[in-house]
């Protein structure tokens, strides 16, 4: 009976995260997340020949394709938060990863598993920077699924410390019992965490939209100035229904109204004590209200019309403002139910 490694089903699950990807958001934007997709499918593929069948070369190959996975992956959300280019030279780092890993696999072989264990942390750490940041952190995600794609920076950091544990502990393995358990420690760790970056990235990148603007951090107590930046939104949500695009982030709406990201989103925390996200949404569930009073809206056209485009979160986000479901919603009396935020 052939034999097929376990890596080579993750390798399979991770192409048609792939096309599931591709064929959803198939944008500028999102081919980075493509591309760490399918490297964490060709490295499932090499663990599975190493591994699997035993052909010892591979090792070589997945030591310096482990090199080029975190930062790939730290500067795909980095994109994601419109940080993909602070410096000329940054887009160099993983290759240059990549050669530094093959020059110690031929001149000291012995630094490998450490360089590749301070990598991974090293990204770990930066993706959790970038993560405490918040959902508006992320400018150029959809508003609409910031929040997931938020959650989607702390798996991967997740995955990234796992990857770093695992490794430790077959360096120590093979201090220890020459490497008796690595298989296994390899072959398990390896297929979980690949599997688990390449659902954040399907994640994150379903959630990034095309625009490409700087973003910065959320401040606290509010002004004037912000008072004023918030009634120009208003403005805009009121009179020409913006919230209504399904793509709008952060840094489409600040461009909107003439104004920096980083103002913006500074403006509406500390005037309405939430995030951009939870404030554009509010508009939209608003008005969806107003279109469950009629019987021949369904749920679902009124929530493409407003500008959700997941039933998941249409449903979380009503039941956050109005403290009960669109279902109940609408059999309550229509606008009978008041407004729990």
């Amino acid at each position: 009976m052939l034999f097929v490694p376990l890596p080579f089903v993750n390798a399979l699950l991770l192409a048609l995260v792939f096309a599931q990807l591709q064929r959803s958001n198939d944008t500028i934007a999102t081919r980075p997340f493509l591309v760490l997709i399918a490297l964490c499918s060709v490295q499932s593929v090499f663990l599975g020949l190493r591994w699997g069948y035993g052909i010892e070369p591979f090792r070589y190959a997945i030591a310096v394709l482990a090199a080029v996975l975190p930062l790939i992956t730290l500067e795909c959300f980095n994109g994601l938060a419109g940080r993909e280019r602070p410096g000329r030279y940054r887009i160099a780092f993983a290759p240059a990863a990549a050669l530094a890993v093959a020059g110690l696999l031929v001149l000291a072989p012995g630094l490998v598993d450490g360089a590749l264990i301070l990598l991974f942390l090293s990204c770990a750490l930066a993706l959790a920077r970038l993560a405490l940041s918040g959902p508006d952190g992320l400018g150029l995600a959809r508003l609409d699924g910031a929040s997931t794609a938020h959650r989607a920076i702390w798996l991967a950091v997740a995955c990234l410390g796992l990857s770093a544990g695992f490794d430790i502990l077959v360096a120590l393995d093979f201090e220890h019992s020459g490497g008796a358990h690595a298989a296994v420690l390899v072959s398990n760790a390896n297929l979980v965490n690949l599997l688990l970056i390449g659902l954040s990235a399907l994640v994150a990148g379903r959630a990034q939209a095309e625009t490409r603007e700087d973003t910065g951090k959320i401040a606290s107590e509010p002004t004037a100035a912000d008072a004023e930046v918030v009634e120009r939104l208003n403005a805009l949500m009121t009179d020409q229904r913006l919230y209504r695009d399904e793509n709008l982030n952060l840094a489409r709406l600040a461009r909107k109204a003439g104004l920096p990201t980083r103002q913006v989103s500074r403006a509406v925390n500390r005037v309405t004590g939430n995030n951009v996200s939870r404030y554009v949404n509010d508009f939209r569930i608003r008005e969806t209200c107003r279109l469950l009073d009629d019987d021949e809206v369904s749920l679902t056209e009124a929530m493409f019309r407003v500008g959700f485009s997941t039933k998941s979160n249409f449903n979380r986000e009503f039941h956050r403002v109005t403290g009960t479901t669109p279902d109940a919603w609408r059999k309550s009396g229509r606008g009978t139910v008041g407004f729990s935020s």
